[in-house]
Order: structure tokens, then C-alpha cells, then sequence
């Protein structure tokens, strides 16, 4: 399997911290944004990562990264979302990188606590399809909200005004090669944006998704500006625990 970490985007939810950088190079306590969701992709065994960024800042990631070396890796590969065209969009950059083989994709400001190997194990034996990791949350309002019905994931809605469940889509998600063909089916919405909740549901609808419970902690860091604080106490809090 191979990983992708989408960074792309202008951060406007941050401004004014991201007017002069990307949000993912921004401090999250003692790493940048980005060291986090590479390093979860790392500690699940994967060892073949493409970053996929925009912006003014792009030059920056390589700068950063470099190589990999870092995160025990031998190369990393980018490459370049000319247009806020949503993550969907971004997704369908990596077809030629992915070489035919399942990939999992982590939201390059989702910042988790707990090791995801075992699920990718999982989906690793998955015949066909896609698979989704959903958390309780407080405010279902803020994300992708799953409704769920005899253990299966039967809808997923964006931001919906009146959630039909507290499960949070976390921005984490597994699919087979058929992703890149389901994106390029797509049309835009009204954000004039290709959704990758559209994505999910045609999974759903061909009944070949499937969930894992996130276990532990869970801080999106590019929600808003307190939301990005609270992510850097959640990680300074999580290294505490560890000394």
C-alpha cells in the first residue's frame, strides 16, 4: 500500500497565521504540522509516501522534508494542487503515483494518538472497496457526519444542520485503485470543489465500505485558530504522558 498526506490549501481558516506560510508547516508544539499524519502513515508500516501541496509555500515541504531520512525513509515524492479544487481533486493527483495499489490518505492537519496498523492490516485483506475511520465527537455540525445501521455506514453528509449521529468522518481514509476512476466522475459542488464525502458515499452505495471506531485522541488542527490551540495542547499533553 502507499500513503498520501494532502497539504495543499491556503488555510484561510487560520489568517492571519497562514499569510505568510502553509498551515501544515506551522509549530504543532515541538514538530511542524506535517511531521504528524507522515509519522502515523510511518508507524503503520508504510515506507512509500507522496506529499501533495499548493500554494505560495510549496518549495517549502521539500525544504522541510527533503528526502524522508527523518521518518526512516529512503525518498518522498510531491507534488503540486495548482487550485483549491478541493480534496477530492487532490486525491486524483496521486493516480500515477499509486501505481495500481490501495492507498491510505491522511488530512495533512489531522493529528491522531493511537497506532492505525492494525486497521490498515485490515483493509490490506479487503477484497475491494474503501474504508473510513469515525469518531464520537461533540459538534457533528463542524464535519462529515456517518450514519450508521446494523454495523454498516449507510450515509455520509457534509456539515449537516441537524446530524443524524455524533460520528465524526475522521480525515483518514483507505480505498482501493477505483478511487482515482470514481473521482474523475465527479462534478463540482457548490464550493466548486470535488467533495470527497461524494467519494465516500459511492462506496457506500456499492456496498464494499466499511469503518473502524477511532481509538484515543483526535484534534483537527486546521478547523479554526482554537481549534489549532487545543491540538497543541492535545499533543503536548500526549509527549507529557510519555516522559
Amino acid at each position: 500500500m502507499k500513503g498520501i498526506v494532502l497539504a495543499g490549501g491556503l488555510g484561510t481558516r487560520l489568517f492571519p497565521l497562514t499569510k505568510i506560510t502553509n498551515k501544515h508547516l506551522l509549530p504543532m508544539y515541538n514538530k511542524p504540522m506535517i511531521y504528524y499524519p507522515i509519522q502515523t502513515l510511518v508507524d503503520a508500516g508504510i515506507r512509500e509516501i507522496m506529499i501533495v501541496t499548493g500554494g505560495n509555500n510549496a518549495g517549502d515541504f521539500l525544504k522541510l522534508l527533503a528526502n524522508g531520512s527523518e521518518f526512516g525513509l529512503k525518498h518522498l515524492d510531491f507534488t503540486y494542487q495548482a487550485h483549491e479544487g478541493g480534496i477530492a481533486e487532490a486525491v486524483g493527483l496521486c493516480e500515477y503515483f499509486a501505481e495500481g495499489k490501495k492507498v491510505v490518505i491522511i488530512l495533512g492537519d489531522n493529528i491522531i494518538e493511537k497506532n492505525i496498523k492494525k486497521a490498515v492490516k485490515r483493509f490490506k485483506r479487503q477484497e475491494e472497496g474503501a474504508m473510513i475511520f469515525l469518531k464520537k465527537v461533540k459538534n457533528p455540525s463542524e464535519y462529515g457526519v456517518a450514519e450508521v445501521k446494523d454495523g454498516k455506514v449507510i450515509n455520509i453528509v457534509e456539515k449537516p444542520k441537524k446530524p443524524k449521529s455524533n460520528l465524526a468522518v475522521v480525515g483518514i481514509y483507505m480505498y482501493d485503485n477505483r478511487v482515482f476512476d470514481i473521482v474523475k466522475t465527479l462534478k463540482p459542488s457548490r464550493r466548486g470543489e470535488l467533495e470527497i464525502t461524494d467519494v465516500n458515499n459511492i462506496y457506500i452505495e456499492e456496498g464494499t465500505m466499511k469503518y473502524e471506531r477511532l481509538l484515543g485522541g483526535w484534534a483537527d488542527a486546521g478547523e479554526s485558530i482554537d481549534a489549532y490551540n487545543d491540538a497543541i495542547n492535545f499533543v503536548r499533553k500526549r509527549y507529557a504522558n510519555k516522559l
